[in-house]
């Protein structure tokens, strides 16, 4: 694990807070998977800035997040996933995927001065998003004491991809019962309950969307939109005429119907740019932050925009090959938009990484003469051969290997899967001799701890 003496040593010989400040693109070395999260934490406290780490993929996303946690629990951090679906789908995005994603750009948008850390994934990435003025204007922020018509903060729900139910109990669901108004806002932990004296908001509660019962009162709360599709007048008129620019006329396309009539259509997303007259992606809410990106994360980009372009190629010949003699198909033609239409093309991408302040992560250690920064952490032991031997116990090899550890005048972290686990831990590893042993729930109580020590820590 890399500490405060390692950071600073580099091929460029400079220190961790200047590597973080440099502008431009400064490769880091030296920050294998675990390491990486610790890299970037420092980075958004040391710049006190919205930081982005772009992830392989979804999984090393989630592991990124759950990292940070530790590394940075005094820093928000905030996850915007991928679409959930193929590209050219006939199906949307689940309503958790689409509403986590626009709570996450409304969100950067609104936060304050301080440290910020987003985690996306190259899917997410290379996805294009509403424009920022849509999400800006569909955000809402309510308070006990404000005024506002029952009927017009429905209205405000609908417009903004919230669905009407009887019980709400999923992200983007609200309810209306007389003066009460339940809204499960994208993002959130819970649901929360409106209570209304006229059009004056009295009380905001929290409440668990399983049995329903208030779990405490807030001070106020946030909306985002809870689509990236917003119908209104002008997108339902803007995908009206940008449809028929694009394909010509419409035939029977139950999509073109369905939208044409106010109502949402499963796939529509894949057409989301008839509904905006321009285009926006991740990089344009994040402006000149800090861009980490995961070790491989190249390769992953090349692995993603071939498959845009064989999903694209696949209905695009399908669509030339089933044109309608006489409109009778049961099935409809699928028609799809360009990949450029949607996603970032190649050359796009190549774009972003040269004019960001980019940061491509690697575990190795940095080659000669270049202009980069060693973070100077290495893998962990993993007592793979112990673990194998008959007539050793690992437990003893453990204690063996940190008491050479601490008598370097180092400490000793164990990373454990739960507190549970971490006890079990302690407890083992002081039957096996240990001592000094303590526990720590986050990087902060590690730096806190008085070496030599041990310390059994969740992971």
């Amino acid at each position: 694990m890399a500490d405060g003496k390692t950071m600073v040593s580099g091929v460029a010989a400079m220190s961790a807070d200047a590597a973080w400040k440099t502008q431009g693109r400064l490769d880091v070395y030296g920050a294998p998977e675990g390491a990486d999260a610790l890299a970037v934490a420092d980075a958004a406290r040391s710049t006190k800035n919205l930081v982005l780490h772009i992830a392989r993929d979804g999984t090393r996303a989630a592991a990124m997040s759950q990292s940070l946690k530790f590394f940075a629990p005094d820093i928000p951090v905030i996850e915007y996933p991928a679409w959930d679906c193929l590209p050219y789908d006939r199906v949307s995005p689940s309503p958790a995927a689409s509403s986590k994603r626009m709570a996450a750009l409304a969100a950067i948008q609104r936060r304050g001065e301080g440290a910020f850390i987003i985690v996306a994934p190259i899917n997410a990435a290379i996805q294009k998003t509403p424009p920022k003025d849509v999400i800006e204007n569909a955000a809402l922020s309510l308070a006990p004491g404000a005024v506002m018509e029952l009927d017009a903060l429905a209205t405000y729900l609908s417009a903004n991809g919230y669905a009407r139910s009887s019980t709400v109990r999923e992200p983007g669901e609200f309810a209306v019962r007389g003066g009460l108004v339940d809204i499960f806002p994208p993002g959130a932990e819970e649901p929360v309950r409106l209570d209304f004296f006229g059009d004056t908001l009295e009380s905001v509660r929290a409440f668990d969307a399983e049995t329903q019962r208030t779990t405490r009162q807030l001070s106020g709360f946030s909306l985002a939109a809870a689509s990236e599709i917003l119908l209104s007048e002008a997108t339902i008129s803007r995908f009206r005429k940008g449809y028929v620019a694009t394909f010509g006329p419409a035939g029977d396309d139950p999509l073109y119907e369905a939208i044409s009539a106010g109502r949402t259509h499963a796939g529509a997303e894949h057409w989301l740019p008839l509904f905006y007259e321009q285009m926006d992606t991740l990089f344009d809410f994040v402006g000149d932050a800090l861009v980490f990106m995961d070790h491989l994360a190249e390769e992953a980009v090349e692995e993603r925009l071939n498959a845009i372009r064989d999903h694209y190629e696949a209905r695009a010949e399908d669509a030339e090959t089933r044109k309608p003699r006489n409109n009778d198909f049961a099935a409809p033609v699928y028609r799809p938009l360009k990949p450029d239409a949607l996603y970032l093309s190649d050359d796009e991408w190549k774009e972003r990484m040269f004019t960001t302040n980019l940061r491509p992560l690697s575990p190795f250690a940095p080659p000669e003469n270049i202009r980069a920064f060693n973070f100077g952490a290495k893998v962990g032991r993993t007592f793979a051969a112990e673990r194998a031997a008959e007539n050793i116990n690992i437990f003893d090899a453990v204690n063996s290997y940190a008491k050479s550890l601490i008598s370097d005048k180092k400490k000793v972290v164990i990373a454990c899967w739960s507190e549970g686990s971490a006890d079990r831990m302690k407890t083992v590893l002081s039957d096996h001799g240990a001592t000094e042993l303590a526990q720590a729930d986050d990087w902060n109580a590690v730096q806190k701890l008085k070496a030599p020590m041990m310390a059994a820590v969740l992971g």
